[in-house]
């Protein structure tokens, strides 16, 4: 069995309003360095670029160039992502997507232009947290000054309690400041999208979409929330991403 040669087709990133074919740099999927460039129909345009026509895993080495691809068209103009590996078959089965999709895609853009995504993690920082907590709930740091000086088999019953006294009080304690994020940041910003957080400390893993002419003052919001919560939270802020959390164009490519 030789090796089989995968038919070209081309990936699709995201669709922009363009009416010129315009190149992006050799950022393709796959390593191969594939130029991104534009195929239009009228006022509007894929950003493709030649892929074999095969599935790709869902992996960090195929999704960051696949998100990279799309902030570097977004540098320039308003993208609709579109869901990753999208391979249609040629560029006329792009245009006849573009062509089908024309009035659906240009009021996707409208809404989306003049905004952002940004992003925003809140994570207790745990050394501190713990402390606080057996320091404001003096019921359970007196349960575990109790059974510190016991020997840990006699206290196991005891232990459980206190753990569990523990991970109701923590969730308590992210529900009041998950709440005071989103009342703080939500009215700011045309739309929310909380993720599910991970990892037993986070408080809230959000995305927002955020008019330009309202970053700045989104930002020192940001940052008074910071500032108020003093070295007990840890923020990750990122700014000015594609709208992943808002737009992921599902195109079947079969279908036209």
């Amino acid at each position: 069995m030789g090796n089989v040669i995968l038919k070209e087709g081309k990936y699709i990133y995201c669709i922009i309003e363009l009416n010129q074919s315009q190149s992006f740099g050799p950022l393709g999927i796959g390593g191969r360095g594939d130029e991104l460039y534009s195929i239009c129909f009228n006022d509007i345009a894929a950003v493709v670029s030649n892929s074999p026509i095969k599935k790709y895993p869902v992996s960090r080495e195929n999704l960051i160039p696949h998100e990279r691809a799309i902030e570097e068209v977004m540098r320039s103009y308003t993208v609709l992502p579109v869901r990753f590996a999208t391979i249609a078959e040629d560029e006329d089965k792009v245009k006849k997507i573009l062509e089908k999709e024309h009035d659906r895609f240009i009021d996707l853009l409208k809404n989306m232009e003049g905004k952002k995504e940004l992003g925003l993690k809140a994570i207790f920082k745990e050394e501190i947290i713990y402390k606080e907590i057996l320091e404001k709930y003096e019921d359970i740091g007196r349960l575990k000054a109790a059974i510190s000086s016991e020997p840990p088999a006699k206290t196991y019953y005891q232990r459980m309690e206190v753990g569990k006294k523990v991970e109701a009080v923590l969730q308590k304690e992210k529900d009041i400041y998950k709440g005071e994020i989103l009342n703080t940041l939500s009215p700011l910003s045309q739309d929310t999208k909380v993720n599910t957080p991970y990892g037993e400390l986070m408080i809230i893993s959000a995305a927002f979409l955020v008019e330009k002419c309202r970053e700045a003052e989104f930002d020192q919001n940001v940052q008074a929330l910071a500032d108020k919560s003093g070295d007990k939270i840890k923020f990750k802020y990122v700014g000015t991403l594609p709208p992943f959390n808002f737009v992921n164009l599902v195109i079947e490519t079969g279908k036209y």
